[in-house]
């Protein structure tokens, strides 16, 4: 984590001074963030003032909570947990069944080779019951299954141990145990490269596929993992309307924009340049200008963080690079981002 400045860090007076995102978008949808068990200290203020729906970033994934078959770990889950419900905010889940950050013993059988279907199955409902369960009612939407279609030309759900042992039944299974551990929680199958041609079709396919057979899923999280000129403007709009016509809601999930293309190996810069900063925030007003246009199928927009000062970003995929995606800075000032943004739904 970046640490800001002591002398132009922002106060919470005067965050609180001006306009605030979960107000200015309340006729509109949900303005969320991830968070983790740092960022809800230091990064309060601005949570509170801007955003009314978090999601954890780690702490309630499989591994996290769920380390060891009979062991459970919720400790830094419930912190989030009881900041949202101490502040009147809405709770999204991260993430039930994924391939990354799953603990290994839950493949694995007493022989130490892979566990049998029926095994896994078992586990996994488990898992389902207790971590939705003791979230019941408070969690309102949970990324059921997260990225499990592939990025390979010629097969439709990627390579995993899930995969492997149970076969596509595995996303099936957990949308119905998620379902029955609460039936009032909203289910979401999330991805990211959601808006490029190839990948939509599949997410399209698969999420069909599933409403064919009833299964009970909600909504398609677009994670909006962005950069300043990919993916294009007509390819997002063609990736909602896609997603919409299937009748379910749409969450954007982890929305950051890096201000470097996916290409560009600098490691030099200290500060975005200014252009880097313009291109920034025409990617946002785009954005959130398209968001607004199908605000009637989008429910809510997250962050996948809140300010400069800590973003997944830094480091990836460039070792020992700062990057600066949010509409906050490093110092919790506001940025032109935020502004281009602010100005769209200002009267």
């Amino acid at each position: 984590m970046v640490k800001p400045s002591d002398t132009s860090r922002a106060t919470a007076e005067q965050i609180k001074s001006g306009p605030s995102l979960r107000e200015l978008y309340h006729n509109h949808y949900r303005i969320g963030a991830a968070v983790n068990s740092r960022t809800i200290g230091s990064q309060r203020d601005l949570l509170l003032y801007h955003f009314n729906s978090i999601t954890a970033e780690n702490e309630m994934k499989f591994e996290s909570v769920h380390p060891a078959e009979d062991v459970y770990t919720f400790e830094q889950a419930d912190r989030i947990a009881a900041l949202a419900k101490e502040n009147d905010i809405a709770l999204r889940g991260h993430a039930l069944v994924w391939h990354n950050q799953t603990s290994k013993w839950m493949f694995e059988g007493k022989d130490g080779g892979l566990v049998d279907k029926e095994t896994l199955f078992a586990r996994m409902k488990s898992h389902i019951d207790t971590v939705v369960g003791r979230y019941k009612g408070q969690i309102y939407a949970w990324d059921v299954v997260n990225e499990a279609v592939s990025e390979e030309e010629g097969e439709l759900l990627r390579q995993s141990k899930w995969l492997e042992i149970a076969g596509p039944e595995f996303i099936e299974r957990a949308f119905r145990y998620a379902h029955e551990a609460d039936p009032n929680a909203q289910l979401f199958y999330n991805d990211y490269n959601e808006c490029g041609p190839v990948k939509r079709d599949k997410i399209y396919t698969l999420v069909k596929s599933l409403l064919d057979k009833d299964v009970p899923i909600h909504g398609i999280g677009l994670q909006a993992h962005w950069g300043p000129s990919d993916p294009a403007e007509d390819r997002i709009r063609e990736a909602i309307e896609k997603y919409a016509s299937l009748g379910l809601r749409l969450h954007i999930t982890e929305m950051d924009i890096s201000v470097f293309e996916w290409k560009d190996h600098r490691a030099d810069l200290t500060e975005p340049t200014a252009e880097m900063q313009e291109r920034h925030a025409e990617r946002y007003e785009m954005a959130f200008r398209l968001f607004n246009e199908y605000k009637d199928v989008i429910d809510c927009v997250t962050f996948w963080g809140i300010s400069d000062d800590y973003t997944w970003l830094d480091y990836f995929p460039v070792r020992s690079r700062k990057n600066w995606p949010f509409l906050f800075d490093v110092n919790h000032q506001t940025k032109e981002s935020f502004r281009r943004v602010a100005a769209l739904v200002q009267k």
